[in-house]
This record gives structure tokens, C-alpha cells and sequence, in this order.
């Protein structure tokens, strides 16, 4: 499947791998932890908003093809991926 949403995902994870290199500078140089945690914490939303956005492109398109294309394998592979993915989730 083409990806519509490409160029913004990869413009965001451009954006974080830019404030990860931030970090390491930040640490190289000795900088107040509590600057580099908040630095820390930022990463991670925008990595979650990533993961978030993806999730939601998984779910409208390759999910719920399978479920009304008719191929009953197919639908409960991505039944079984998805149940995967929660797991490793929540753990």
C-alpha cells in the first residue's frame, strides 16, 4: 500500500532524530539533567505520536481491508499482529 501520510512522518521522525542529536550535545556538555530530561521527555511524545499516527493508518487501511475483503486468513492474521502489538505494548 502507498503511504499518503510519508512525508509527514518522515518530517516528524526527521524532527526527532534532530532533538536526539540535541541531546547528546546537551550531555557532552554538561548540561543541567533537568534541561536534558525534559529534552528526554519531549522525544518520547513525539515518538508516541509517530507510533499513534501509524496505529491509526494500520487500522483504517490494512486492517480494515482484511476485514471486508473475504479472505478469512487474512482477516485473522491481522487479528493475531494486532493482538501481538498489544502485548508488546503493554509490556
Amino acid at each position: 500500500m502507498e503511504r499518503t501520510d510519508k512525508p509527514r512522518l518522515i518530517n516528524r521522525l526527521n524532527r526527532v532524530e534532530g532533538q536526539v542529536r540535541g541531546i547528546s550535545r546537551m550531555v557532552e556538555q554538561d548540561r543541567y539533567c533537568l534541561d536534558i530530561l525534559t529534552q528526554l521527555h519531549a522525544v518520547r511524545a513525539a515518538l508516541r505520536r509517530v507510533e499513534s499516527e501509524l496505529l491509526k493508518e494500520h487500522l483504517q487501511h490494512c486492517v480494515a481491508g482484511a476485514m471486508v475483503s473475504g479472505d478469512e486468513a487474512e482477516r485473522e492474521q491481522k487479528t493475531a499482529d494486532l493482538v501481538d502489538l498489544i502485548d508488546k505494548l503493554r509490556s
